[in-house]
């Protein structure tokens, strides 16, 4: 008795089809590391101030102090970090029990790191005694740093 084999090939475009099916299931199955997504929402903040009486072109004081002669013009060097398409640094320059000496304003476009600085001076000098400067980022006070004029 002869007995015949059964035929089980399997078209060749069903394999095709098979194969590509599998070959788009495994990556799939693979674990993936999101990127960490970029820092492009950091808060705008007032980082250090230094103080001195003269600037460097870095906008840096050139020597930190905290006592000044009534000569002196005296320098205020706010360090900034964050991110703010528009963004206001306000200075509040005080005297003794809180006397306003100036206030002054500048208008920043924050991308990171930054230095800026400010300034006062006085024809015919600085009474002597304390001073304090206020430091506000967008009207919030930020830092504030006592100074002596001797």
């Amino acid at each position: 008795m002869v007995s015949k084999q059964s035929d089980l090939r399997i078209p060749h475009s069903l394999l095709i089809v098979a194969i590509a099916a599998a070959s788009l299931a495994l990556p799939a199955c693979q674990k993936r590391e999101k990127p960490a997504p970029a820092n492009t929402s950091a808060a705008p903040a007032v980082v250090g101030v230094e103080l001195g009486n003269a600037v460097q072109s870095n906008k840096r004081v050139t020597q930190p102090m905290t006592t000044f002669s009534p000569t002196d013009t005296i320098y205020v060097a706010i360090m900034t970090e964050g991110n703010a398409p528009a963004a206001t640094l306000t200075t509040r320059w005080t005297y003794e029990d809180g006397q306003p000496v100036e206030e002054s304003s500048q208008s920043l476009v924050m991308s990171g790191p930054a230095t800026t600085d400010f300034h006062i001076m006085k024809p015919g000098g600085w009474p002597v005694g304390v001073y304090k400067v206020e430091i506000l980022l967008d009207g919030t006070a930020a830092r504030a740093v006592g100074f002596t004029v001797r």
